[in-house]
């Protein structure tokens, strides 16, 4: 049966065959002789610029054709087909990139100029030896870089911390991402989909250090080629990957200091020779921390229109939290022959939560605020979450004719999620003379997630291409839960919480991409189809539902060059954000007598259109306007269920409406300080129906941040981070506003290959979280904190050969199914 399976996942359609058979064709006709493009990078000194980056754009649009490194004299060479208008940009860590003017490449070649790159602030000149960073924000024409590796304030960090100070992304009380504004996000890890939402997603984060980071791009109107999951764009998180010859590594170790302590270290190791590359890399995270929840709840009863309290309740929540987890990667890239590369990535990650303790006090009230009853409850929680993945991938590239290299990658993907959850919970109750009560629960899980894919581009002349791509993916997900009750000495099976789930999901997609460009105006077009197959069934009750449907989604974009200093672009999309796995479960986690925590199997898919104008002032100043339309909301939401007690669940409710505003300007207010401000200003207005509530609101809301990044020279470097999020209406909820101050402190030791970093998080302690949930018959007030204010010591240390060489990209074909394991 599982081979029949792994036949049936990977065995490509007609076209596939066919799109193989045609590139295969066409590699095999004549190549035009390429020509070169040469030239130098150099200092305003004069000084010669090793292993600088150095790209080959077209000149209509700016797409990048191909990328070399300096020579360390300095000198560069890019050979490409006559014909055709290019230009060329150089940069080198801690200098202003430089472009060259627009040129035609005649069939004889050409030698441009030196280009000279002047210091950002970040540099140093000692006997002509570089020292500096990358700018942490990059804006570039679809999407925002945040270059984490130099950042003072990741060290020690998590991911997900990471993320929370990230340009316009909030996470909010209940671990869910948002961007801009919006939920619904495409999460990718180098390329792969992560398959979880919500905590489910936030725990993975956690695990996952900010030491293995390099960048992290934030896209908000992807093209055609991406999944079309993800309304509100895609988070695309890009892990460190040494490019250095020979033997090389790194070693970095951290501890930070909230309340409890927090420690990280790593280990990497990177050996290149030739047509082989070898890579490894393992870490090691301990942390510990807390959570404390206070909420009031008014229950209300509604009779000839009007709105009768009938009780209340307050409640007092302290859970403390422990995070164990080892991480490891090990992989290899091989190339075939000079146009021909294989690569082969297996990765793991052993994630445990050992014994947690939680503590709840809650007093119950009548419709006068008399005191009827009270209880306590003391539970503990663990969890066990080991995860397997891996990778096969190939990248051909066909030799260049006259309109440029045509290119064949694919990619097969594997990867297994096993998740183990105990929890206990004893209730002793005051007022009542009611019997102390004891719930147990046992809950397994495995996800399991196939994927394979293969895109193909083909140059049609030196001004348009086509691109063409095919994808299947299965997943298979089963999770058993048991849920015991002793009460009075007698131990019982709770029939209304004990089931087992079933689910099964296939999609296979496949899309075109146009792009042409006509002067000074570049037209993007694309349309991806994905017919998707899906069942469900729940075992206790024997109910199931299968659903099995097609869907179109087009994209479009267009971008005009007005001059050298004014751009403007205007791009369009349909898109879908499924429901996560986790989010389908229908299981009950108990958080407190009253309260759980559930899934819901009916949740049907979001599907949104995506409108978004752009203007773009020097390359660094631009100025957005978005608005999107989404059909059928997933939104989280905690609603009452039977008497007092309450669910925390997701639901799809009718419409969303958003409309938004973002401002992003990057100044430098001196040669050594630098700053980077960002703004989105956005309404988002929710209709819908939930437990006899009709919604229709929407509330003026904005997220500014703004990062200094400064230079003191002799290797110290910091960064002061800011972010404030305002008053919002998300659905039922209303969420006040709340913010963080960061500062970060580094300095390079040890002939720069040694980094001190000291930093401190949350200084004011204000990333508490206090919000209103109110339904005509129920009104929740909650105020939420954790270990937010963090002071962390690291130090990092690079060994081996210093020689930079090229290393080709590894992607993945399972982006966006892991990503809905992982709930986002």
């Amino acid at each position: 049966m599982k081979s029949a399976t792994y036949v049936y996942l990977f065995r490509l359609p007609q076209l596939s065959l066919l799109l193989l058979l045609s590139a295969a064709g066409l590699g095999a006709a004549q190549a035009q002789a390429p020509t070169s493009v040469t030239g130098a990078v150099r200092t305003a000194a004069g000084a010669p610029i090793e292993y600088a980056t150095v790209t080959l754009h077209r000149a209509a649009d700016s797409t990048v054709v191909k990328t070399e490194f300096s020579d360390d004299k300095g000198a560069f060479r890019l050979d490409q087909p006559a014909g055709g208008r290019y230009l060329i940009s150089a940069s080198q860590v801690g200098f202003v990139r430089r472009w060259s003017a627009p040129f035609e490449l005649a069939p004889g070649g050409i030698t441009l100029e030196a280009l000279t790159l002047t210091a950002s602030g970040a540099t140093q000149l000692k006997e002509v030896t570089v020292v500096g960073q990358k700018p942490l924000f990059e804006h570039q024409a679809d999407r925002t870089v945040v270059n984490v590796a130099g950042s003072p304030l990741a060290a020690g960090n998590t991911t997900l911390d990471v993320l929370a100070r990230a340009p316009g992304v909030t996470v909010d009380g209940n671990d869910n991402l948002a961007l801009r504004g919006k939920q619904g996000l495409l999460v990718l890890i180098d390329g792969k989909r992560q398959p979880m939402s919500g905590s489910e997603l936030a725990e993975y984060l956690r695990a996952l250090p900010a030491e293995q980071l390099q960048s992290i791009e934030l896209i908000t109107n992807p093209p055609a080629k991406y999944d079309a999951q993800g309304g509100a764009g895609i988070i695309a998180i890009n892990l460190k990957k040494d490019q250095r010859q020979g033997t090389n590594g790194s070693a970095n170790a951290a501890y930070g200091r909230g309340q409890y302590g927090k420690f990280t270290g790593g280990l990497s190791l990177n050996h290149r020779h030739q047509k082989l590359n070898l890579f490894a890399s393992y870490n090691y995270t301990n942390r510990n921390g807390y959570g404390k929840l206070n909420i009031h709840r008014d229950f209300y009863e509604n009779t000839d229109s009007r709105r009768t309290l009938v009780g209340s309740s307050d409640q007092a929540n302290k859970m403390l939290s422990g995070n164990r987890s080892h991480s490891w990667k090990v992989g290899a890239d091989y190339s075939l022959s000079k146009n021909t590369d294989l690569g082969v990535v297996v990765n793991g990650l052993e994630n445990r939560g050992p014994r947690m303790p939680t503590t709840n006090a809650t007093s119950l009230f009548d419709q006068n605020g008399q005191l009827i009853d009270t209880y306590v409850a003391l539970g503990n929680r663990s969890f066990h979450a080991p995860s397997l993945a891996g990778n096969v991938n190939f990248k051909h590239t066909f030799p260049a004719d006259s309109s440029g290299a045509r290119e064949l990658t694919a990619d097969a993907d594997y990867a297994h999620y096993n998740t183990d959850r105990l929890q206990d919970l004893t209730t002793s109750f005051g007022l009542s003379g009611r019997s102390q009560v004891r719930n147990d629960g046992d809950q397994s899980g495995q996800l399991t997630i196939q994927s394979a894919k293969a895109d193909y581009v083909h140059p049609l002349s030196k001004d348009a291409r086509f691109e063409a791509g095919l994808k299947a993916s299965r997943v298979h997900s089963d999770n058993d839960v048991l849920f015991e009750i002793t009460e009075n000495g007698v131990r019982s099976v709770d029939a209304n919480r004990t089931n087992r789930f079933k689910y099964n999901e296939d999609i296979r997609a496949a899309y075109v991409n146009f792009n042409q460009t006509i002067s000074k105006l570049n037209v993007q077009l694309g349309l991806r189809g994905e017919q998707t197959k899906a069942t469900g069934q729940q075992v206790v009750g024997n109910q199931s539902f299968n659903r099995n449907y097609f869907q179109l989604f087009p994209s479009a974009a267009l971008k005009q060059t007005l001059s050298d200093k004014h751009e403007v672009s205007l791009s369009l999309s349909r898109r879908i954000d499924r429901p996560s796995y986790g989010q389908l479960n229908p299981f009950r986690i108990i958080i407190d007598p009253t309260t759980s925590g559930a899934g819901n199997p009916y949740l049907r898919p979001q599907t949104s259109y995506n409108f978004e104008l752009t203007h773009t002032y020097k390359q660094k100043f631009s100025t957005g306007l978005s608005y999107s339309i989404t059909s059928n909301p997933i939104i989280q939401v905690v609603q009452p269920e039977s008497g007092r007690n309450v669910v925390s669940t997701s639901v799809n409710l009718g419409k969303q409406y958003y409309y938004a505003l973002t401002l992003t300007a990057p100044v430098e207010l001196a040669k050594w300080w630098s700053v980077y401000n960002n703004g989105v200003f956005y309404y988002s207005r929710f209709v819908g129906h939930l437990a006899g509530t009709a919604l229709d609101k929407g509330r003026p809301a904005f997220n500014l941040s703004s990062t200094s990044t400064l230079t003191f020279g002799q290797g110290w470097s910091a960064e002061l981070n800011g972010r404030y999020q305002s008053r919002e209406q998300y659905g039922f909820l209303d969420v006040r506003p709340n913010g963080q101050v960061g500062l970060g402190l580094q300095k390079s030791v040890l002939e720069r290959k040694g980094t001190l970093k000291l930093n401190a998080t949350d200084i004011f302690f204000t990333g508490k979280v206090r919000a209103t949930s109110a339904y005509d018959n129920y009104v929740e007030h909650f105020y939420q904190r954790g270990d937010f204010r963090v002071v962390t010591l690291s130090f990092s240390y690079r060994f081996g050969n210093d020689k930079v060489a090229p290393t080709r990209k590894r992607t993945g074909g399972a982006e966006d199914e892991k990503r809905r394991a992982s709930g986002s």
